[in-house]
């Protein structure tokens, strides 16, 4: 008779969260108070980007990493959409080019010089028009390079070549309600969206079909949250139908049943999941919560296991999310969030631990 090791061997069971000092973080910044549920931050080893309020139009900043403390009101910022901007994300080959949806059902592409701004940026360097309606996700092709996606309330994903500025492929049809999350496959070939009727689809964009498609992923009716995994399974958050909120694990050849799933607790903001996968670690952040939780994925039973929780004392209202090129690795930190209070961006950084 052998007896089960009643702790499970794993290398990131004692990940703490840090806040860094006051004097690094970057204060005095207007947040923005639409209500969308976006990470309203994107960051990359150069620049930290936060979408903030701006009267008659949307604007948001672009901070050079080294430029923390009190951040001036007269700080230019970018402002060339006419409603305010909903989502932005930085292009993962190139650190000075970032794309933004807005109300104003453009998406724009903006090229940042190599020091950041020092005056307002109005001219984008292309203007994607092809959204009947608001455009509230960009994301970039993880490998190839200048190929966009945008998904908007008009329930169309399109795909773009940002060089030629012209549609690839104008995906309709496929989503009968709005679209809260989409995410590309690892190497790009697929992507799979969390829609409002409940269901999770993986699409091939190249087709213009929906693989695989899971009913009902989640019975409550708040946003729910669709990323893809290393390995190709995918990584639901959600509620359940007694508002509770869940987590959930699938593997896309059998969308029967969820290989695991966990309730969290009862809050009502939605969950936005990040993804290392190097480590296989997913973190949760709520949003209007104060802590982020952060699990491990393994490829044993119960596949999910919760790792620890990061508290703090003022709620998040976005998070930015450091690509692993940004981080001190010398100092063994695995991942790096951008915390959005009301007033401040607040980074946390996370560590492994070593004897």
């Amino acid at each position: 008779m052998s007896f089960r090791k009643v702790v499970r061997q794993s290398k990131f069971r004692h990940v703490f969260g840090q806040p860094v000092k006051t004097e690094q973080c970057y204060d005095d910044i207007r947040v923005s108070r639409v209500t969308w549920d976006s990470t309203f931050c994107a960051v990359n080893p150069s620049f930290v980007a936060i979408i903030v309020e701006a009267s008659g139009g949307g604007a948001f900043l672009v901070l050079p990493l080294h430029k923390t403390g009190r951040i001036d009101k007269s700080y230019p910022t970018v402002c060339g959409h006419t409603g305010p901007v909903l989502d932005i994300d930085w292009c993962p080959h190139n650190d000075h080019v970032i794309a933004s949806g807005s109300e104003d059902c453009t998406v724009m592409v903006w090229q940042i010089p190599e020091n950041g701004l020092s005056q307002p940026l109005t001219e984008p360097v292309v203007v994607l028009e092809g959204h009947s309606k608001r455009v509230g996700i960009v994301t970039w092709h993880p490998t190839a390079r200048n190929v966009l996606l945008s998904a908007g309330c008009d329930n169309v994903v399109l795909i773009w070549n940002v060089g030629t500025a012209e549609e690839l492929y104008r995906l309709e049809g496929l989503h009968p309600d709005l679209i809260y999350s989409v995410s590309w496959s690892r190497d790009g070939s697929r992507f799979c969206t969390a829609c409002k009727d409940k269901n999770v689809r993986v699409i091939d964009p190249r087709r213009g079909t929906v693989v695989a498609e899971k009913e009902r992923a989640h019975e409550g009716a708040r946003p729910m949250r669709a990323i893809f995994l290393a390995d190709g399974k995918i990584f639901t958050t959600g509620f359940s139908r007694m508002s509770e909120r869940q987590l959930a694990l699938w593997d896309m050849e059998n969308l029967e049943e969820p290989m695991g799933l966990q309730e969290l607790d009862s809050s009502n903001g939605a969950l936005l999941p990040f993804y290392d996968p190097d480590t296989n670690v997913v973190y949760v952040c709520g949003k209007g919560d104060s802590s982020i939780r952060y699990f491990e994925i393994t490829e044993e039973p119960p596949y999910i296991h919760f790792l620890n929780t990061f508290t703090s004392k003022e709620p998040q209202r976005g998070m930015g999310w450091m690509p692993k090129r940004g981080l001190d690795v010398s100092k063994c930190e695995i991942a790096r969030f951008y915390k959005l209070h009301e007033r401040k961006c607040e980074p946390i950084i996370m560590t492994v631990p070593r004897k």
